[in-house]
């Protein structure tokens, strides 16, 4: 707000300098006009002053009548710029020249006395000089005033409103991209800064909108998408075991096997979105409790173990040995999906004879996590998408590699709602991905 005056002050200013430049210039010309061009003509009207101030008081009364007399004193007053009014013993006028006023404003009054009596009197005026520098300058200066004053609100008041006036029509029509000139009036640069920011919300606000509903798109195809493949061939095998499209009970053991896996897939893709859905508010339903780490982290291991044997991978659990009992807070069921999504989505990836290792250690005020695998890796290009909802690592989104792929999205999102952090990358350039995660052992939540 440095420099800048709010619109009173504006006007205040404004007002003195109408007022004020002008006189001051007009008395700055008159000063100059008298001392500079009136000295002469002022000497002149003195000369002529004196000279009619002797020759009325050296004359006779008698005289004044006299149209040769009254002539030449007529000729005195009209060259030296000055009033002559000459009165007779009893007041009445005898003669009249030049500019002249009232009696009691004359510059000089002679009375004439002879012999004891008045015989007349003579009144002398020397208008006072009128400058014609002084008035055409003030005039000059009240319009230069006006013209100045008229720029400036110009500038800092009527351009930035007809500029908010224009923005607002662009606004209206759809088009966010508008600049508003800058002011030195404090409430049109505060309405400016108000326009400003509307304008960044409302072009954030729409680009919010815009990913939002493309967001929304590709959820629900990707939901149609998972959706649509298994109930598809769940009606497909179906059918035919409605149909009595079978040989020999084998072959419709092996139909509804097929049957009961998509099944699976399928509760397993609704548990998923449930879950997705539910992670908006996830800060709010955390229901922590106190843990201790090395049962916490052990039971899961035992709890995935039969999974990985079932496809001949081995699940190892590793901790280093501590000193004592390493307590932490968190909401035991959340972070036990988190980390069952992490060795799940390791199960998927991890070809058969693989080995997948599940530890923790811990650091400082942290505890950290960690689950690798023996699978192919993580493209480089795919790490700082893998987090990413329906995220899969091969884009023919094969249902044989998993379900919507939201786990890795779910897991993230729970270790950030216990103020931690979890990332991906790989053990080497051969591949082996591996998953590392931490939250703080206090709660801070």
């Amino acid at each position: 707000m440095k420099g800048r005056l709010r619109i009173r002050q504006w006007m205040i200013i404004g007002m003195l300098i109408v007022l004020l430049l002008p006189r001051l210039l007009f008395e700055v010309s008159d000063l100059l006009d008298r001392s500079i061009f009136a000295s002469h003509l002022h000497a002149r009207q003195q000369s002529g002053l004196t000279s009619a101030i002797h020759a009325v008081s050296e004359a006779d009364a008698r005289r004044w009548e006299e149209p040769q007399w009254q002539d030449s004193l007529q000729n005195i007053a009209k060259l030296s710029d000055f009033g002559i009014i000459l009165l007779d013993a009893a007041g009445r006028e005898i003669m009249h020249a030049g500019p002249t006023g009232a009696g009691d404003n004359a510059t000089r009054q002679l009375s004439i006395i002879e012999q004891g009596e008045m015989r007349g009197q003579a009144l002398f005026f020397v208008p006072e000089r009128s400058s014609g520098l002084a008035t055409v300058s003030a005039i000059l200066a009240t319009l230069i005033a006006i013209f100045f004053i008229g720029m400036k609100m110009g500038r800092v008041v009527i351009k930035p409103l007809e500029a908010m006036g224009a923005a607002a029509r662009r606004i209206a029509s759809g088009d966010l991209d508008f600049y508003l000139p800058e002011s030195t009036v404090l409430e049109v640069a505060d309405v400016r800064s108000a326009f400003q920011a509307m304008g960044s919300s409302l072009r954030e606000s729409l680009t919010r909108q815009s990913e939002l509903e493309e967001e929304r798109r590709f959820f629900i195809q990707a939901i149609a998408h998972d959706l649509r493949s298994p109930l598809f061939t769940l009606r497909g095998f179906l059918l035919r075991l409605e149909r009595g499209m079978y040989d020999n009970r084998d072959k419709a053991a092996r139909y509804l096997s097929i049957c009961s896996q998509k099944a699976e897939q399928l509760e397993r893709l609704i548990s998923d979105l449930f879950a997705y859905t539910k992670l908006e508010s996830l800060e709010q339903t955390l229901r922590p409790e106190p843990l201790e780490a090395s049962p916490f982290f052990a039971g899961i291991a035992e709890e995935f173990r039969p999974i990985a044997n079932e496809k001949s991978i081995e699940l190892s659990y590793i901790e280093e040995e501590p000193l004592e009992q390493v307590a932490f807070t968190g909401d035991s069921h959340l972070l036990r999906r988190a980390l069952g999504n992490l060795i799940d989505n390791a199960v998927r990836h991890t070809p058969v004879g693989g080995r997948i290792e599940l530890g923790w250690r811990k650091e400082s005020e942290r505890l950290v996590f960690t689950v690798e695998d023996t699978g192919p890796g993580i493209a480089e290009q795919d790490r700082m998408v893998v987090f990413e909802p329906f995220y899969r690592g091969d884009h023919s989104r094969n249902p044989a590699y998993g379900g919507a792929g939201l786990g890795l999205t779910i897991a993230r999102r729970i270790v950030r709602a216990h103020n931690g952090e979890l990332f991906v990358q790989n053990k080497s350039p051969s591949g082996g991905a591996l998953f590392t995660g931490w939250i703080p052992l206090r709660n801070r939540a």
